[in-house]
């Protein structure tokens, strides 16, 4: 097998935007009004990751298990701003009630994965740690975003419904079970949609980059298997987090719905 990376110059970088000019022209074209955003966006994407890029290369030089987890740390709180800025209705103590649930189950699946499935050493090698968890944080947020959006729209439509259920006796766990439910479902199906169709609709990126890169296709495929397994369980954990916690914050200690959020 030929191990030989083919390197991109300059040129077919431009070259290949070219596409990106060509959606946005269309985007006009057609007055979808996303025209603008999809430009900024491309060009935020080119400076990010070549930003990322030379540090990372840095990074890797060094080792440093302080200079890892701070770009870990401020990937995770990244995240936690595009969650925000994807959910219209937040619910309340959002920013802690999220940032708390990705770190926990970004971070305890991801430990998991890289010391008691991998074993690397050192723990915080930066070309296995940071990739992976970046990954798992990246396609967390999704569900994440799902889970806060449907608990909050739901709280608020079927507000009639769970103070019924509240003068009838139930507690607050019991009038949000259904709403519960609801949007931890929803936070599960992209996950599920992925792993359903992965293999043969679409090649997932990090078994063709490793196939790419000269690793032998089998060995390519474990890994993936292994990282979506790990991405549904950290997608499952953050989800579930944000419901338990953030239904709660909806009512008083009494179990009353508050009226400071109407």
């Amino acid at each position: 097998m030929n191990n030989t990376i083919i390197d991109l110059s300059l040129f077919d970088l431009v070259l290949v935007y070219g596409l990106v000019l060509v959606s946005v022209a269309l985007a006009r074209f057609n007055d979808v009004g996303q025209a603008r955003e999809m430009l900024w966006a491309s060009l935020r994407m080119v400076v990010q990751l070549l930003a990322v890029g030379y540090l990372l290369h840095l990074v890797f030089a060094v080792k440093s298990a302080t200079a890892v987890m701070l770009i870990l740390l401020v990937m995770g709180v990244f995240a936690v701003q595009a969650v925000a800025a994807r959910v219209q209705n937040k619910m309340p103590c959002f920013y802690r009630v999220v940032g708390a649930s990705i770190f926990a189950g970004c971070g305890l699946t991801t430990f998991f994965f890289c010391t008691l499935v991998i074993g690397l050493t050192p723990w915080y090698d930066p070309r296995y740690l940071i990739p992976l968890a970046g990954m798992i944080i990246g396609n967390s947020m999704t569900g994440a975003s799902l889970a806060a959006e449907r608990l909050a729209a739901e709280i608020k439509d079927r507000r009639d419904e769970i103070e019924t259920a509240l003068c009838l006796g139930a507690t607050s766990r019991v009038a949000c079970r259904d709403i519960v439910r609801s949007a931890f479902r929803a936070a599960l199906i992209p996950s599920i949609n992925s792993m359903a169709a992965m293999g043969i609709v679409f090649l997932p990126g990090m078994m063709t980059g490793q196939i790419l890169s000269g690793t032998e296709p089998i060995i390519a495929v474990k890994y993936q298997i292994a990282i979506m397994c790990v991405i549904t369980g950290s997608v499952a954990l953050s989800s579930f987090l944000i419901l338990i916690q953030g239904y709660r914050n909806y009512f008083t200690s009494a179990h009353q719905l508050r009226s400071d959020l109407e």
